[in-house]
C-alpha cells in the first residue's frame, strides 16, 4: 500500500546534442515524466548506491523534493489532483471505488457510461459514450487555451479524453478492457475441475479444457452484447416484473456476452500447443508468449467490437495451461475514443505497432490469483513498460509539443506484488523466493532510470525535465475491516440476531448481494474502498438515517475521534504457525506451502482478527 506522506519530484534542466523543432508561440519547453508509486526512500537509497545514474544527474543539477500526496493516497485521487491542482472534495475522485448513494452498491469512481442505443434492437443509433466523473480543469487544457502545445500521454485519470486545444492526448487509467473492467483475463487448463470453472477471486475467467485425443475446444468471453443489454434494461424498467418478464430476462442472460471459440491442439511430447482463434493459428512452445492477436466480436451484421490479446503457454507437459491476457481495445478502432484527436490512437498504432490501451496494463491479477508465476509477470511487465515508453518516445521525437507529460505505471505494479520479497516481516515472505525475486523492484526502478536517460538524450538544450510520482510505497502486512469495526462500535447495524464474534467481510457479503445484512434505517455510517467512510445521510442516501446539520456534524466528530483511538497492536504480534496449513495454489509452481494462520494473528490470548487469503499475495 502507498505510504501516506510520500510523493517524489526531481527537477533540473536536461540537455541533448540535437535541436528541437521551432515553437509555435513559446520557446520554453517542459517535459514531465511520471512513475506511478515511485517511492522516495527507495529512490534516494538507490541514487546513493549509484544504481540510478540519470536520476542522480537530475538530483545533482536540480533537486529532490518530497511532496505530500493526497489524503487518500490512491493513484486516481493523486493523479486527479496533479492534473487539476484541486483536492478530492473539489475534483470528486476520492479513490478507485465509489458508491451509488441510492442503492449503496459499489460503482467505478473514475468514469460513467451512457450505453449505445439501437433502433428495433438492431440498427445502432449511437456509440457508447464514456463520461468523466472527475471535476476541475486540467492544467494542460488551460495551457492549450493559452497557445501552448501539450502532448499528454497515458496519464491516469484522462479517460475519457479531454479536448486539448493546440495539442493531443492519449488516455490512461481508467481505459477499460473489452469487458469494461480493469483486467479480465482467461485461464484455460486441463487440470481444472468442474468446480473450479467460472470467475476467479481476482476477476479472471477459468475454463476447463477437455481433450478428445489431443484437441480441445473452449471459448473466450468478450464484451457484453450491447443489444441484449438494451433489452434487459427495457424489461427491468417495467417494474414490477411480470412472470413473462422474468422468463425473458432468464433467456437473455445466456446471450448477454459475446464469445469467440478457441481450438487447442496439444503435443505432449514436444511440450507445444497450436491454438486457433479469430481465424489465426498460433504455435507456442511452453513458456512462450504470442504476438498480439486482433479479435472481432460481432453483435450483429452492423455492430462489431474490436480488441486484441496475447496468449502465454504456461505449461504443456503433464497438463496444459494457457493464459489469455485481458482483451485490450484495439487502438486502431476502439469502441469509444481513447485519444484527442480521435485519430491519434490509430496513428500511434501505425508508428509504433500494437500497444496496450488498457489503463491497468500489467498482469497483477493473474499473479495474485496464482495462475501465472513471477517470471511470467515480470516478462509481461517489461513488455508493458516498453509499450508505454515507445508511445512517449514517439511523440517526444515528433517535436510537436511545448509541454509533454507521460506516465508509466510499472513501478507501482511491481511493488504491489513483489514487496513481500524485500520485507522479512511480511506474512508472505519466503527467503528462497526472496533470493530469486528480491531484486525485482530495483530492476524496474533501474529501467525507469534508463528511460529517463533516453528522454534526456532527445531533449533540446534548455528543456526543463521533471520526474514525479503520485505517492510512495510501503509494506502491507495486515488490514482493518472498517465495516466490522463500525458494527462493533454501533455505527452500523445488521439485521437478525448475531452470535459469537463480530461479523467478518464474508459474513457481510457472503450471501452474494452487496450489503445483504445491513439494516440501513438504523445504520449511521458505512465504509467502502480503501478507507473511505460515508455518513448515511438523509436526502442523499437511499435510506438515510442521519439528519443534515447538527446531527451530521456531531457524528463526523465522534467518528473521527473513535478512528483516532484505534490502536495498532500488530507489530507485537506474530502469525500463528500452529493453525491449519493453507497451501499456496499449485499453479504457482515456484511457491512452497507454508503455515498460515487461517484465523488471524496470534497473541498471548490466542488468535484474533482475520487475514487475507494466502493465495492472494499483496504488498
Amino acid at each position: 500500500m502507498p505510504r501516506l506522506s510520500a510523493a517524489l519530484a526531481l527537477a533540473c534542466l536536461a540537455w541533448s546534442c540535437g535541436g528541437g523543432a521551432p515553437p509555435e508561440r513559446y520557446a520554453q519547453k517542459l517535459v514531465i515524466l511520471g512513475f506511478d508509486g515511485m517511492d522516495p526512500d527507495l529512490t534516494e537509497r538507490w541514487i546513493k548506491a549509484g544504481m540510478l545514474p540519470h536520476l542522480a544527474t537530475l538530483a545533482a543539477q536540480g533537486g529532490v523534493h518530497r511532496l505530500e500526496t493526497t489524503p487518500s493516497p490512491e493513484s486516481p485521487t493523486a493523479w486527479a489532483s496533479f492534473a487539476t491542482g484541486m483536492n478530492a472534495g473539489k475534483h470528486n475522485i476520492f479513490g478507485g471505488l465509489a458508491r451509488d448513494p441510492r442503492t449503496y452498491a459499489p460503482a467505478p469512481a473514475m468514469a460513467a457510461w451512457e450505453p449505445p442505443r439501437f433502433l428495433f434492437n438492431y440498427f445502432p443509433l449511437n456509440r457508447p459514450r464514456p463520461m468523466s466523473t472527475r471535476g476541475g480543469t486540467s492544467f494542460w487544457v488551460t495551457a492549450g487555451q493559452a497557445g501552448v502545445r501539450p502532448s499528454i500521454l497515458t496519464v491516469p485519470m484522462t479517460f475519457p479524453p479531454e479536448t486539448v486545444l493546440n495539442g493531443e492526448l492519449l488516455s490512461g487509467l481508467p481505459v477499460p478492457d473489452i469487458r469494461g473492467t480493469l483486467g479480465t483475463f482467461h485461464y484455460l487448463a486441463s487440470d481444472l475441475s468442474r468446480d473450479d470453472e467460472g470467475q476467479s477471486a481476482s476477476g479472471g475467467i477459468l475454463r476447463r479444457l477437455v481433450f478428445q485425443g489431443n484437441v480441445a475446444r473452449a471459448e473466450i468471453t468478450g464484451p457484453p452484447n450491447p443489444i441484449v443489454r438494451q433489452q434487459e434494461r427495457a424489461l427491468r424498467a417495467n417494474a414490477p416484473l411480470t412472470e413473462a418478464d422474468r422468463d425473458r430476462l432468464s433467456e437473455l442472460a445466456s446471450e448477454s456476452d459475446l464469445h469467440l471459440p478457441i481450438d487447442i491442439t496439444w503435443n505432449h511430447e514436444a511440450r507445444t500447443a497450436n491454438i486457433v482463434m479469430a481465424g489465426e493459428s498460433i504455435h507456442l512452445a511452453e513458456r512462450q508468449w504470442s504476438r498480439w492477436i486482433p479479435l472481432d466480436f460481432r453483435a450483429n451484421a452492423l455492430v462489431r467490437i474490436h480488441g486484441m490479446t496475447q496468449l502465454f503457454l504456461i505449461k504443456a507437459g503433464t497438463d496444459l495451461q494457457v493464459y489469455v491476457a485481458p482483451i485490450n481495445w484495439h487502438p486502431s478502432n476502439p469502441p469509444a475514443p481513447i485519444s484527442a484527436p480521435a485519430a491519434l490512437a490509430a496513428d500511434l498504432y501505425e508508428r509504433v505497432g500494437p500497444y496496450r490501451t488498457l489503463g491497468w496494463p500489467e498482469a497483477t491479477w493473474p499473479l495474485i490469483d496464482g495462475r501465472i508465476d513471477e517470471q511470467a509477470f515480470m516478462d509481461d511487465l517489461d513488455k508493458s513498460f516498453n509499450d508505454r515508453a515507445a508511445v512517449i518516445l514517439s511523440r517526444l521525437d515528433a517535436r510537436q509539443w511545448d509541454l509533454l507529460v507521460g506516465v508509466i505505471e510499472a513501478t507501482d505494479r511491481v511493488q504491489h506484488v513483489m514487496w513481500r520479497y524485500i520485507d522479512p516481516d511480511h506474512p508472505l515472505y519466503d527467503a528462497d523466493q526472496a533470493a530469486r525475486w528480491g531484486g525485482s523492484i530495483a530492476a524496474v526502478y533501474q529501467k525507469a532510470d534508463w528511460f529517463v536517460g533516453q528522454v534526456m538524450e532527445r531533449l533540446a538544450p534548455g528543456t526543463a525535465l521533471m520526474v514525479v510520482s503520485d505517492h510512495g510505497f510501503h509494506s502491507f502486512r495486515y488490514g482493518v475491516n472498517l465495516n466490522t469495526w463500525l458494527v462493533s462500535k454501533g455505527y452500523m447495524t445488521l439485521r437478525g440476531a448475531r452470535r459469537g464474534a463480530p461479523p467478518t467481510l464474508a459474513d457481510l457479503y457472503g450471501a452474494g448481494t452487496f450489503w445483504d445484512d445491513v439494516d440501513w434505517p438504523k445504520t449511521r455510517a458505512y465504509a467502502m474502498g480503501l478507507g473511505q467512510v460515508y455518513v448515511n445521510l438523509q436526502g442523499r442516501e437511499g435510506q438515510g438515517a442521519v439528519a443534515p446539520g447538527a446531527d451530521y456534524d456531531a457524528l463526523v466528530a465522534t467518528l473521527a475521534a473513535d478512528l483516532k483511538g484505534l490502536i495498532d497492536h500488530a507489530p507485537a504480534a506474530r502469525w500463528c504457525a500452529t493453525c491449519t496449513l493453507a497451501p499456496i495454489p499449485t499453479a504457482a509452481r515456484t511457491w512452497r506451502p507454508r503455515p498460515i494462520c487461517r484465523w488471524g494473528l496470534k497473541t498471548d490470548t490466542g488468535c484474533r482478527g482475520r487475514r487475507p487469503s494466502a493465495a492472494r499475495p499483496r504488498s
